[in-house]
């Protein structure tokens, strides 16, 4: 953590100076703003604590309820979620205080006493090293309680407007054109209602979307047809894995999904309460506690759950639906006019609750969207970028039902009615890399190039997550990983990898000049991407982070004589930045990455996707992509 660059600095170096709009923040809500976001669930908070970074956009994120939350539903954290946590600077403390998932358990009717369930087969949880990151399970109110602190710590001190709700709203034009009616929740003024305007308005209110609504977009999928009670609760066991993710089905009872939670005690169990019928009327979630509890005792037979005490218990009913798009641009004006309201979130897709997933695809829908207002707003890059938000995300929404309907089928299928007996685990283990959150691959667009150079560095996918790895930083000589550096703060990085020639031209008569050195020129001149789209009077790295990764032992690099475009000069005292070098490590980059050794330059969006591969030479190719992503300054 760099904290030193603009002064001494002796107090909570995570608590960074107020700027633009976050000087005199007022605390009432003002009648405009820039973004407008509707709910402070995970999708609304990372949307706004990634807009935190842009302290000259205007955001306010209203609530309706009095408060913080205080119990959330969700509980699951995928490792590519803890990944996006490292980027807001707090994984390692959620990591803490989370319950980590290493295996699952499957559960199954004992062939020598069907009516019992017995242990059938374990699944290691990331079995080939997808992320150095492990999947967690933590309360939903933890998670935002992180993102909050983010984002009141950050320059646009950005924090929620309780007890407001979301009304309707109408797009018009001027400067703010989107005018939304809000009603007072709490307070002297409850139940009177006023007016807003915004130049965007993001809805991350739920599966009831009232945004959704307002925009007339329309929710579509199946009907539910089989109901679950869920539990959080505290009890006593002879279960002997109570402490461990288990997948368990029995031979009449039905199934449960228990998940431990945070804390050593606590344990969440999803309880099958079998299918619905259409003449149900959702009655189902009428289910009382004790009819969910003896329920999960019928299908853990022979054990026994004694519960204590219960934290907070519902019924839903499966159901998997999906809006026809993520923004308010009907579908047949694509293309001939820009949106101006998103929805997020469970406003755009819901599913079952057991692959984990609602809250890690909501809060990847946020930083997806969350950059690109920030680029527009400040002027950065053209409005049509908001145009790829929808296209990109509703896509992989897409995905997420279709697996989640695999998954959710399966486990509510007896084990006796399937094909293979080991079909549940077997399917757990060849889709686990989906559930993990790593299966997004974003098409081409204007942010996102054709892989034309994919084969220059294979394990750095064009239009997937940029996958860290180990690197050994040449200034301090400390290990590190090249991704954790990778903060949420909206900027665009260019990671160049050395060819073999570098780091300097020492020999050259016999070995060929750098290509490294050779584009390190071209990246600091007058035509380069650094020069065209970095504000005037900004730092020279506000826009672009540009590392050097070289192939040789860091003892090899010679600072003094790393290109000068590798050691900025930024803030007030222009002081050197030393901590863009890097070196290749015990565990080479190159290797394992597959980078071709003649040097390649990997371009990475500021929500950590990898937009672009390409040779050291190909400086034309650079300069066209990031002309159609960003304009001039």
């Amino acid at each position: 953590m760099q904290f030193h660059h603009h002064g001494y600095v002796s107090g909570d170096p995570r608590i960074q100076d107020a700027a633009g709009s976050g000087i005199d923040r007022p605390q009432e809500l003002p009648d405009t703003m820039d973004v407008l976001i509707v709910g402070s669930g995970p999708a609304g908070m990372i949307t706004a604590a990634s807009l935190a970074q842009f302290p000259g956009v205007v955001t306010r994120l209203i609530e309706r309820r009095p408060g913080r939350l205080a119990i959330g539903q969700a509980d699951g954290i995928q490792s590519r979620s803890v990944e996006t946590f490292q980027a807001f600077g707090f994984a390692e403390r959620i990591t803490a205080e989370a319950y980590r998932i290493t295996q699952t358990v499957f559960w199954k009717p004992d062939p020598a006493a069907p009516h019992n369930i017995a242990r059938a087969a374990r699944a290691i949880d990331d079995p080939s090293g997808i992320s150095e990151f492990p999947h967690l399970i933590v309360n939903q109110a933890r998670v935002l309680d992180y993102f909050a602190e983010f984002a009141a710590h950050s320059p646009a001190r950005i924090t929620p407007d309780y007890g407001y709700e979301f009304v309707g709203l109408q797009v018009g034009s001027g400067e703010f054109p989107v005018t939304v009616r809000l009603r007072y929740t709490a307070g002297e003024l409850q139940g009177q209602e006023r007016v807003v305007k915004a130049k965007y308005v993001v809805g991350a209110d739920g599966a009831r979307s009232a945004v959704r609504s307002s925009i007339n977009a329309v929710m579509a999928g199946e009907a539910a047809n089989h109901a679950w009670g869920v539990m959080d609760i505290l009890a006593i066991t002879d279960f002997p894995d109570i402490r461990l993710k288990c997948a368990i089905q029995s031979g009449d009872g039905g199934n449960i999904l228990l998940i431990p939670r945070e804390g050593g005690s606590l344990f969440r169990m999803y309880i099958d309460l079998g299918v619905v019928s259409a003449e149900d009327q959702h009655n189902v979630r009428n289910t009382s506690i004790e009819q969910i509890i003896a329920k999960a005792n019928q299908i853990l037979h022979p054990y026994t759950l004694d519960v204590k005490s219960v934290a907070w218990h519902s019924v839903y009913e499966v159901g998997h639906r999906l809006t026809d798009r993520f923004d308010d641009v009907p579908i047949a004006e694509v293309g001939s006019r820009l949106p101006r309201v998103f929805i997020t979130g469970d406003a755009c897709h819901t599913h079952s609750a057991k692959a984990g997933q609602g809250m890690n695809v909501s809060m990847q829908d946020g930083f997806n969207l969350a950059w690109k207002l920030g680029h527009v707003l400040s002027g950065w890059s053209p409005e049509s970028l908001l145009a790829t938000y929808s296209a990109e995300r509703q896509v992989i929404a897409k995905n997420l039902i279709d697996f989640d309907k695999q998954w959710s089928t399966l486990m509510a299928t007896r084990p006796e009615d399937m094909a293979d007996p080991t079909e549940l685990e077997d399917f757990y283990v060849r889709t686990f890399e989906f559930p993990a959150g790593f299966m997004t691959e974003y098409q081409p667009s204007m942010v996102i190039a054709p892989a034309t150079h994919q084969q220059l560095a294979t394990g750095f996918p064009v239009g997937k997550r940029f996958k860290s790895a180990p690197v050994v930083r040449v200034c301090d000589a400390n290990d590190v990983q090249l991704g954790h550096h990778h903060r949420a703060d909206g900027r665009w990085r260019i990671y160049a990898f050395a060819d073999s020639q570098a780091p300097t031209d020492a020999g050259a008569a016999d070995a060929g000049v750098s290509l490294l050195n050779q584009w390190a020129e071209w990246i600091s001149g007058a035509e380069s991407p650094l020069a065209r789209f970095t504000p005037q009077g900004a730092d020279a790295d506000a826009v672009f982070d540009v590392k050097v990764i070289y192939q040789e032992d860091y003892t090899e690099v010679e600072l003094g004589q790393v290109p000068r475009v590798f050691l900025p000069r930024t803030g007030p005292f222009g002081l050197v930045d030393y901590e863009k070098v890097y070196a290749a490590g015990a565990t080479d980059i190159f290797t394992e990455r597959g980078l071709d050794r003649g040097g390649v330059v990997v371009v990475v969006r500021p929500d950590q996707y990898v937009a672009n591969v390409l040779p050291l030479t190909a400086t034309a190719e650079l300069a066209k992509f990031f002309a159609g992503a960003l304009l001039p300054q």
